[in-house]
């Protein structure tokens, strides 16, 4: 079994067809962002990482579908690259870190109060993956573009050095 089909699995068995979310389900929506991950160019890390993004629940959807103490389970399926990815993006304080993150690197975790330095490609990925998940959200959702687009332009301005350059013209493209 791939570690793509493993990790469906546990998904689906942990209830992520049954949650709902913009444009259908939970499962939906964590297979869109993979799957617009890929099509973008993504290393296949962070599209692993786009399925599994919101597995420990995130500090903008609060249901996790594993517990913390977890973590070994889903870095067995997909490896200890991926895990980590997903771990920051479910920890991220996201007013503590978005903001100031092109100029710092500083992601603060919402779950120990500690919080690292990233950069390089650890940093590009995360960017990317933070970004993609909010363009899925704001194509399958009319009131979240009306509420929160002008955020999500200034944030892609802001993080343009960060970004890859196709999740850059995505975003331009969905935010304007």
């Amino acid at each position: 079994m791939t570690p793509e089909t493993a990790l469906a699995e546990l998904l689906r068995s942990r209830g992520a067809a049954d949650i709902d979310h913009p444009g259908g389900t939970l499962d939906d929506h964590l297979a869109r962002v993979q799957q617009r991950l890929a099509g973008l160019g993504a290393p296949e890390t962070v599209q692993l990482a786009g399925r599994a993004h919101a597995v420990y629940g995130t500090d903008g959807f609060a249901v996790p579908l594993l517990a913390l103490d977890e973590r070994p389970l889903l870095a067995a399926l997909v490896g200890d690259e991926v895990e980590q990815l997903v771990y920051r993006y479910c920890a991220c304080d996201r007013r503590k870190s978005w903001g100031a993150l092109a100029d710092t690197g500083r992601i603060r975790d919402r779950f120990t109060g500690g919080g690292e330095v990233l950069d390089g490609l650890e940093l590009r990925d995360f960017a990317d993956l933070s970004l993609v998940n909010e363009l899925d959200v704001a194509e399958h959702s009319a009131s979240f573009r009306d509420e929160h687009g002008a955020y999500f332009r200034r944030l892609t301005m802001a993080w343009e050095p960060l970004l890859s350059a196709p999740v850059l013209a995505d975003a331009r493209a969905v935010f304007g």
